[in-house]
């Protein structure tokens, strides 16, 4: 169908008005209902018209005109920004059993409420695979835009978000409520991405990895004009804090967004029963490789807002949603060759090289397979077909023979590890009661690499990763975890990939892990048995690296959490020569090789025990160990009566409930940062 150009009215401001609503009209036919009007030239032609009179009249410019969705300025960061009202992370449930339980939970609670036998509506939504996004509008008018965050602050992105059409840029309302916010997920469809990956590959650019990935990297970009570039769109699917309007059901908010041109996918669903809702998600479930947009899962929310406030939150969890997760994707390849790369204490660590397949928006060809143990167990064959898992953003791994291969008559050898190490071809080991046959060459590239490698993660220093560590290796400027520290920003500005900013950053990275307390840097240094938490342990235990190298074996044992073999272990590697020469050389570079604050059993928190759940919003879980135990705190790993406070974050899982029902007290990380000295 096809629209002849209107003749201009007269008053430039009344046609800038009317060629504003006629845009965002036959937008909203387009891009969210799929179902257009008029041609793209007829759109064009409008588009060209309201520009032509806006740059006659710069005064009749709005924020919400359509002119105004691409071409701001690229911005400098993104700023963090506290969304209204909370955005809350969901449980999950697997099985129709687990759903119902869900169901009989809140049944539980609100029987404690005083309320028995309550009639429950429910909502099912797809669970879109992208990223959540807050929406606000003030007065009708698209104010800001950020990203989930930590579900209390995320990043502004309303430069990027500005561009995405589906997205409208003013309420379609005479009377606009004072403040609303609507949430919804940022996605790039599967047709859309496929194409954005044809025209890069064409362009001779990089490929994209999937979907998701795609999406959240684009609505990161600095620059709009790189993101309009990009095809993403959106679902929306609650609306969070308001301002002169209220909801008195769920489905009444999804009915309004709809009503005011928000894209709320066409089957979400109301439903009466609980079989209905088991029914619903598996339907989707069933649908989901039929789709032309990744989904995870099923979002099922009990529609009635006063039963929502009744029910509560747990954590960062509503008790009154939950996500229907769908099982890890699998996919069936052939197995070519299994390789074995040695690890930092030299055990030999096989990997599959596959045959290229694609799963979960991803191509797999490599994927791990553990330890040779795990791989004799497992009876995986080169040259047969195996079937490959991945779940999320978990390292694809190989999970058993492919469905047919126990049945073949003959069957290629099974594997075994090298004779020599496939790094430095020394002649491997297998040490007596060990699972791991080894290169036993203390000075092997391999080991060395992965030893480096931990040092960067474990000290947390940015922007230091495998490449950056490899390319120092081949220059011979790194040798030992010391070497990072003697790196000069202007030899790194002239590699590759780098240049003056990005090389005096690194050097500003390496120079501040040196803040890092005692007990990381143990952990850093790569002693067998010694991770995050030994190593913190070992350094509230004896202070400082003097005093610990001063311990003996039965002096070490009585360190928290370490055994007779640990201490032995322990002892040994910290006496090496070569190990003793590193934290020599660590010491000179100015290191922190002595614990500060307060000694065990003494300071605020002495006495006091914590168990640590979830993601935090701004600490980490090493972080805030850290700060407990510099308090005078104990930080176990499980929950019991004698346990002082559960902290609880984001998808706590299990500790929460065993927490509550031995009522021991939950706080969340504001709680706990009132507690710290």
């Amino acid at each position: 169908m096809s629209a002849a150009r209107a003749e201009p009215e007269r008053d430039p401001a009344k046609r800038a008005a009317e060629l504003r609503r006629l845009l965002e009209h036959h937008g909203y036919r387009y891009y969210v209902l799929d179902d257009p009007e008029i041609g793209d030239d007829a759109y064009d032609a409008l588009l060209d018209e309201l520009r032509a009179i806006e740059a006659d009249h710069p005064e009749l410019v709005t924020p919400d005109s359509p002119t105004q969705r691409i071409g701001g300025e690229p911005v400098s960061d993104l700023i963090k920004v506290r969304h209204p009202q909370q955005m809350l992370s969901l449980a999950n449930a697997r099985s129709a059993e687990e759903l119902r339980a869900w169901i009989q939970r809140m049944r539980n609670h609100l029987a404690r409420e005083g309320i028995t036998d309550p009639e429950f509506e429910y909502v099912a939504e797809p669970k879109i695979d992208g990223l959540a996004i807050s929406l606000l509008y003030r007065n009708g008018v698209f104010e800001r835009g950020a990203t989930r965050g930590n579900g209390e602050i995320g990043e502004d992105v309303t430069h990027n978000l500005r561009t995405i059409p589906a997205i409208p840029l003013r309420l379609d309302i005479d009377d606009p409520p004072t403040m609303v916010e609507v949430r919804g997920e940022v996605y790039m469809s599967l047709p859309d991405f496929a194409a954005l990956n044809e025209r890069r590959a064409q362009a001779g650019l990089s490929t994209f990895m999937n979907p998701r990935n795609s999406a959240a990297g684009t609505i990161r970009q600095l620059d709009p004009k790189l993101t309009a570039d990009r095809p993403l769109s959106v679902w929306c699917y609650a609306i969070g804090a308001t301002q002169g309007i209220s909801f008195e059901a769920h489905w009444e908010a999804l009915e309004w967004l709809r009503e005011h041109r928000f894209p709320v996918h066409p089957d979400v669903k109301k439903l009466q029963i609980e079989d209905e809702v088991v029914a619903q998600c598996q339907s989707w479930e069933q649908r989901r490789g039929s789709l032309d947009f990744e989904i995870d899962g099923v979002v099922v929310k009990v529609n009635e807002v006063e039963l929502q406030r009744r029910l509560g939150v747990v954590g960062r969890e509503p008790r009154w949603a939950i996500a229907w997760k769908f099982p890890p994707t699998t996919a069936v390849t052939r197995l070519n060759q299994i390789g074995w790369n040695p690890g930092k204490f030299g055990d030999l660590h096989p990997y599959a090289m596959l045959e290229p397949v694609h799963v979960g928006g991803v191509t797999i060809k490599l994927a791990t397979l553990h330890n040779e143990e795990d791989l004799a167990r497992k009876d995986l064959r080169e040259g047969e077909e195996v079937i490959v898992l991945r779940a999320g953003d978990v390292i694809p791994q190989v999970l058993s023979p492919g469905p047919h291969v126990a049945e073949r008559e003959k069957r290629p050898p099974p594997p075994h590890p090298p004779a020599e190490c496939p790094i430095c071809q020394t002649p491997t080991v297998k040490p007596e009661e060990s699972v791991f046959t080894r290169c036993p060459n203390r000075d092997c590239p391999g080991r060395r690499w992965q030893l480096l490698k931990h040092f960067v993660g474990a000290m947390d220093i940015d922007g230091l990763g495998e490449k950056q560590v490899s390319l120092f290796m081949e220059l011979g400027w790194v040798r030992t975890a010391a070497d990072f520290y003697r790196l000069d920003a202007e030899r790194i500005a002239g590699q590759p990939g780098f240049g003056e900013v990005s090389a005096q950053k690194l050097v500003t990275a390496v120079e501040d892990s040196k803040r890092q307390p005692f007990g990381r840097v143990l952990y850093a240094l790569g002693i067998e048995e010694v991770g995050y938490v030994t190593g913190r342990n070992l350094s509230q235990q004896f202070r400082t690296i003097d005093g610990l190298l001063g311990a003996s074996i039965e002096e070490i044992e009585q360190t928290q959490g370490v055994g007779p073999k640990m201490a032995q272990t322990i002892h040994d590697q910290l006496h090496d020569e070569q190990m003793l020469g590193l934290i020599e050389d660590l010491r000179a570079q100015g290191l922190r090789l002595e614990q500060e604050g307060p000694a065990p059993g003494t300071g605020p928190l002495a006495g006091k025990t914590f168990v640590l759940t979830g993601t935090l919003p701004n600490l980490t879980r090493e972080e805030a160990t850290e700060r407990i135990v510099a308090g005078g705190g104990k930080v176990t790993g499980s929950v019991s009566r004698r346990t002082g406070y559960v902290v609880a974050g984001e998808s706590p899982g299990s500790k929460l409930a065993q927490a509550e029902r031995l009522g021991v007290q939950v706080i969340d990380e504001d709680g706990l940062r009132s507690l710290l000295p």
